[in-house]
């Protein structure tokens, strides 16, 4: 006859560290194991094994496996912009690596529908993702940091020609994915202020925003209106990012300004919002951008520079969670 003993001895070595409790009455035996950290996926693994394991014990009819799991404390962080070509995905890219080297656990939502760019940004745009029923299990870089996108879920170069609500269901999709244990989900937005802004302000209400913009004036009015949005949606601002700041001739190692100088940092002051930093207008950027090895995950001159807006970030994050 089956006893308590005889289902605790069939649990396989591997998972008696999670095992919690088990128990056997009437011909049931109920497992209580600790499923916390892990994704819906591994999870459902691991019941399965469970159920197998305890079931081939003889005398048993029945197993019943209950999982508890820790909720995760998830914090969001939207990246957004009044325009597009201030490289904001680019920025998104780069702040979630620059936090990953800091031990933080981070995910990608890629929420620019029409545009996505962070399969190509993180090296992922050959990776099919997976689903476990309806939930999408996001893609896992080499650079630690977990992904979804449009991109990965449509065919290369195809457009999508979607409205609002399918839109929004879209973002719905990206966001309740199985994203585990991530701590932080960095959020590139579409440039603008339209459908896939005001859904997520709406349904998942970040912790907070980052606003991109170039130096120069029409950029600055667009990211205005796009901090405008976030503040009448009581997101609170974490800080304004000059991208392409200057840029170094790489023939006679001149400074050029193409788009301006220190306009952002001004605006910043102006709007009375935080200045996290400024990226420079870099050929090295661009190329290692397109070749999906990003600065901050290398030991390049450009890498520090997104290190010193993702530790802003961390603080802001951390005075956040309290």
């Amino acid at each position: 006859m089956s006893s308590d003993t005889a289902v605790t001895a069939a649990i396989p070595p591997e998972l008696s560290g999670m095992v919690k409790s088990a128990k056997f009455r009437n011909g049931v035996a109920t497992i209580i194991a600790d499923a916390g950290g892990l994704g819906r996926s591994a999870a459902a693994q691991l019941q399965r094994e469970l159920e197998e394991a305890v079931g081939a014990v003889e005398g048993v009819d029945e197993v019943r496996v209950a999982l508890m799991a820790d909720k995760v404390q998830r914090q969001i962080i939207a990246v957004g912009s009044g325009k597009g070509g201030v490289g904001k995905s680019t920025l998104t890219t780069n702040l979630a690596v620059a936090l990953a080297n800091q031990g933080v656990k981070v995910g990608v939502v890629d929420a620019d529908i029409y545009g996505p760019s962070q399969p190509l940004l993180l090296g992922t745009a050959n990776e099919k993702v997976r689903a476990e029923g309806q939930t999408l299990i996001p893609t896992e870089s080499e650079f630690g940091v977990k992904v979804l996108s449009m991109g990965q879920l449509i065919e290369p170069g195809k457009a999508i020609a979607w409205r609002g609500p399918m839109v929004g269901q879209a973002l719905a999709q990206l966001m309740d994915a199985d994203w585990g244990d991530t701590e932080l989900l960095i959020v590139d937005l579409p440039p603008g202020t339209g459908d896939v802004q005001l859904t997520m302000l709406q349904k998942f209400k970040p912790a907070g925003a980052v606003v991109v913009s170039t130096p120069q004036d029409l950029a600055l009015i667009d990211a205005t209106r796009a901090i405008d949005l976030f503040k009448q949606a009581q997101v609170p601002i974490v800080g304004l990012v000059e991208n392409m700041a200057g840029y170094l001739c790489p023939e006679c190692g001149a400074i050029s300004n193409p788009f301006g100088q220190g306009g952002t940092e001004a605006a910043a002051q102006a709007l009375g919002v935080p200045f996290l930093g400024r990226i420079p207008l870099a050929m090295e950027i661009r190329v290692a951008s397109d070749t999906g090895q990003p600065p901050a995950a290398n030991d390049t001159e450009h890498g520090p520079h997104f290190a010193g807006i993702a530790a802003g970030l961390a603080d802001y994050l951390g005075k956040a969670k309290g």
